[in-house]
Protein backbone atom coordinates (compact mmCIF):
# COMPACT_ATOMS: atom_id res chain seq x y z
CA UNK A 1 0.00 0.00 0.00
CA UNK A 2 2.27 2.85 -1.13
CA UNK A 3 1.69 6.50 -0.09
CA UNK A 4 2.32 8.70 -3.46
CA UNK A 5 3.86 12.04 -2.51
CA UNK A 6 1.38 14.15 -3.90
CA UNK A 7 -1.38 12.40 -1.82
CA UNK A 8 1.01 12.82 1.24
CA UNK A 9 1.30 16.43 0.51
CA UNK A 10 -2.15 16.41 0.00
CA UNK A 11 -2.84 15.56 3.02
CA UNK A 12 -0.78 17.82 5.24
CA UNK A 13 -1.65 20.90 3.45
CA UNK A 14 -5.50 20.11 4.29
CA UNK A 15 -4.24 19.20 8.07
CA UNK A 16 -1.56 22.59 8.34
CA UNK A 17 -4.08 24.85 10.65
CA UNK A 18 -3.84 21.72 13.37
CA UNK A 19 -0.52 23.09 15.18
CA UNK A 20 2.89 20.29 15.16
CA UNK A 21 1.32 17.53 12.44
CA UNK A 22 3.66 15.38 11.10
CA UNK A 23 4.01 12.70 8.46
CA UNK A 24 6.77 9.83 9.20
CA UNK A 25 6.57 7.07 6.58
CA UNK A 26 6.32 3.48 8.39
CA UNK A 27 5.37 -0.36 6.70
CA UNK A 28 4.72 0.99 2.96
CA UNK A 29 2.34 3.66 4.75
CA UNK A 30 2.49 7.09 6.24
CA UNK A 31 1.46 7.94 9.67
CA UNK A 32 0.71 10.95 10.89
CA UNK A 33 1.08 12.16 14.67
CA UNK A 34 0.33 15.60 16.52
CA UNK A 35 1.91 15.90 20.05
CA UNK A 36 4.25 12.57 19.57
CA UNK A 37 1.04 10.35 19.12
CA UNK A 38 -0.37 8.83 15.83
CA UNK A 39 -3.83 10.11 15.06
CA UNK A 40 -3.96 9.33 11.56
CA UNK A 41 -2.30 7.09 8.90
CA UNK A 42 -2.07 7.31 4.89
CA UNK A 43 -2.33 3.59 3.26
CA UNK A 44 -2.89 3.35 -0.91
CA UNK A 45 -3.90 6.78 -1.20
CA UNK A 46 -6.28 6.79 1.30
CA UNK A 47 -6.47 8.51 4.83
CA UNK A 48 -8.14 7.26 7.72
CA UNK A 49 -8.38 8.78 11.33
CA UNK A 50 -7.94 7.31 14.80
CA UNK A 51 -11.30 6.28 16.58
CA UNK A 52 -12.83 5.97 20.09
CA UNK A 53 -15.57 5.87 21.88
CA UNK A 54 -15.84 9.92 21.41
CA UNK A 55 -16.05 9.66 17.21
CA UNK A 56 -16.32 6.09 16.46
CA UNK A 57 -20.44 6.77 15.55
CA UNK A 58 -19.41 9.73 13.30
CA UNK A 59 -17.52 7.15 11.48
CA UNK A 60 -20.52 4.69 11.41
CA UNK A 61 -23.01 6.92 10.43
CA UNK A 62 -21.07 8.19 7.48
CA UNK A 63 -20.57 4.60 6.52
CA UNK A 64 -16.95 4.59 6.73
CA UNK A 65 -14.84 1.05 7.06
CA UNK A 66 -12.14 0.09 9.14
CA UNK A 67 -8.00 0.30 8.43
CA UNK A 68 -7.54 -3.52 6.88
CA UNK A 69 -4.81 -4.88 5.04
CA UNK A 70 -4.40 -8.40 3.65
CA UNK A 71 -2.09 -11.17 5.19
CA UNK A 72 -1.14 -14.45 4.01
CA UNK A 73 -3.93 -15.90 6.03
CA UNK A 74 -6.54 -13.71 4.96
CA UNK A 75 -7.64 -9.81 5.69
CA UNK A 76 -7.44 -8.10 9.02
CA UNK A 77 -8.71 -5.20 10.20
CA UNK A 78 -7.33 -2.72 12.41
CA UNK A 79 -10.64 -1.21 14.24
CA UNK A 80 -8.92 2.30 15.33
CA UNK A 81 -8.75 3.78 12.59
CA UNK A 82 -11.36 4.29 9.89
CA UNK A 83 -11.37 5.39 6.61
CA UNK A 84 -12.35 9.46 6.31
CA UNK A 85 -15.31 9.86 4.59
CA UNK A 86 -15.09 11.62 0.96
CA UNK A 87 -17.06 14.22 2.01
CA UNK A 88 -13.97 15.71 4.34
CA UNK A 89 -12.25 16.25 1.25
CA UNK A 90 -14.68 18.68 -0.28
CA UNK A 91 -14.85 20.66 3.33
CA UNK A 92 -11.45 22.04 4.88
CA UNK A 93 -13.15 22.92 8.47
CA UNK A 94 -15.45 19.41 8.52
CA UNK A 95 -11.83 17.82 7.88
CA UNK A 96 -10.43 19.74 10.62
CA UNK A 97 -13.22 18.75 13.14
CA UNK A 98 -12.56 15.22 12.34
CA UNK A 99 -8.83 15.88 12.51
CA UNK A 100 -8.90 17.03 15.64
CA UNK A 101 -11.28 14.69 17.07
CA UNK A 102 -9.25 11.97 15.73
CA UNK A 103 -6.26 13.68 17.80
CA UNK A 104 -7.89 13.78 20.97
CA UNK A 105 -8.94 10.20 20.73
CA UNK A 106 -4.96 9.37 20.13
CA UNK A 107 -4.52 11.50 23.28
CA UNK A 108 -6.91 10.05 25.38
CA UNK A 109 -5.94 6.27 24.66
CA UNK A 110 -2.45 7.21 24.90
CA UNK A 111 -2.86 8.95 28.06
CA UNK A 112 -4.46 5.06 29.06
CA UNK A 113 -1.09 3.24 28.06
CA UNK A 114 0.93 2.30 31.38
CA UNK A 115 4.14 4.30 32.04
CA UNK A 116 7.43 2.83 30.40
CA UNK A 117 9.16 0.59 33.08
CA UNK A 118 12.76 1.51 33.91
CA UNK A 119 15.67 -0.88 33.62
CA UNK A 120 17.67 -0.93 36.68
CA UNK A 121 21.97 -0.87 34.67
Amino acid sequence: MAVSAEYSAFVLELLEPVDGVSLRRMFGGAGLFCHGVMFGLIAGDRLYFKVGDGNRADFESAGCVPFSYATKNGQHGILSYYEAPDSLFDEQDEMLDWARKALDEALRADAKKPAPSRKRT
